[in-house]
């Protein structure tokens, strides 16, 4: 009896064993299929997103060729002021066109466009130029009379005469300058320069050949050219379009921009607020941080600059000689906080 009782409970048990293996069958079966189905969607969602930035890119494609090839007219027959003032208003939509679309743009268009900016940018300025009244020749005449003599008398000893002229800059550079329809310094050393906001309103900047000089540009400048400066301090308004910096090192740049390219330099901190991704190539040591530099004024500026404030990728790099996508480039880094502090004198 004991063992027939026995028999009839394994007999049982064997029983319920496949049984509940069948009760777990469909259970797994259901949770295969509905992880099947999410990773359907997934797919499904993933080809959609692609399909929208394919469009988009397309949009962008065609838009921006369509502008560029207008803007390239209107400066090709730009025979007027109010000609070139509609190109240049071309030109920021272009831009603000290029602002919106750089989170789905691949970083080839990207830089293309950028270029293509920038070409159409220098050929404004040059028209400019060409339209610009040529300043009227004249001798000047020496002056040899007594007075004259008593002047050179009277002239400040050596030393301070050096003195005077490290405390101004140099007007036969900004002569120059200003021959070729651009602002800004040249060819100077350890001198603390500046220009004031009207001086300065929306016209091309080009500071080059500077070493150990501190320079602030007030107002609301259309350009801002950096080229080879060496220890330089630079404290900018905010600039309408596009900022450029070429074979610097150990400067200090307070800008805000649209647009920021830095090429060939090293060992510089930027204090940036820029509406596009900033981009850096054949650079090492750069360092960025968000833009504080005020002044009495400034709001204005921005306003008149079309920036929008709120919009700031200052953190957001593009190295053209760091492809590696799970890597961070060596040539660049934020600066940290506490080395933000910059002590202007």
């Amino acid at each position: 009896m004991d063992t027939a009782s026995c028999s009839a409970a394994a007999v049982g048990n064997g029983d319920l064993g496949p049984q509940r293996d069948r009760s777990l069958v469909p259970e797994r079966l259901q949770r295969r299929e509905q992880e099947r189905q999410l990773e359907v969607g997934r797919r499904k969602q993933k080809r959609q997103d692609q399909e929208v930035e394919e469009e988009k890119s397309d949009f962008f494609a065609a838009t921006f060729a369509r502008e560029r090839a207008a803007v390239e007219e209107v400066l090709e027959r730009g025979e007027s002021v109010e000609r070139l003032e509609e190109a240049a208003a071309r030109l920021q939509g272009l831009q603000k066109l290029l602002n919106d679309s750089v989170l789905f743009l691949a970083a080839y268009d990207l830089r293309q466009a950028q270029e293509s900016l920038a070409r159409l940018q220098a050929a404004l300025s040059e028209r400019r130029q060409e339209l610009q009244p040529k300043k009227r020749f004249a001798f000047k005449t020496r002056r040899k009379d007594a007075a004259s003599a008593a002047n050179v008398d009277a002239a400040p000893s050596a030393p301070a005469a050096e003195s005077i002229r490290a405390s101004q800059p140099s007007s036969k550079e900004e002569g120059d300058l200003d021959a070729i329809g651009i602002c800004g310094f040249s060819n100077l050393e350890s001198q603390v320069l500046e220009k004031k906001a009207e001086e300065l309103r929306q016209r091309d900047i080009l500071l080059t050949e500077l070493s150990n000089c501190k320079i602030k540009l007030y107002g609301n400048p259309n350009t801002l050219r950096l080229h080879k400066a060496r220890g330089c301090t630079v404290l900018c308004g905010p600039v309408s379009t596009s900022v450029f910096l070429e074979d610097c090192s150990d400067c200090v740049l307070f800008v805000a921009c649209q647009q920021l390219r830095v090429h060939t330099t090293k060992n510089t901190r930027i204090f940036l607020q820029v509406t596009s991704r900033a981009i850096v190539e054949d650079c090492s040591g750069i360092q960025f941080a968000p833009y504080t530099w005020s002044y009495s004024g400034i709001d204005e500026d921005f306003e008149g600059s079309g920036l929008d404030r709120s919009k700031n990728n200052w953190n957001d790099v593009d190295d053209f000689n760091w492809l590696a996508r799970n890597a961070a480039s060596p040539n660049w880094s934020i600066l940290p906080e506490e080395e933000r502090m910059i002590q202007w004198d």
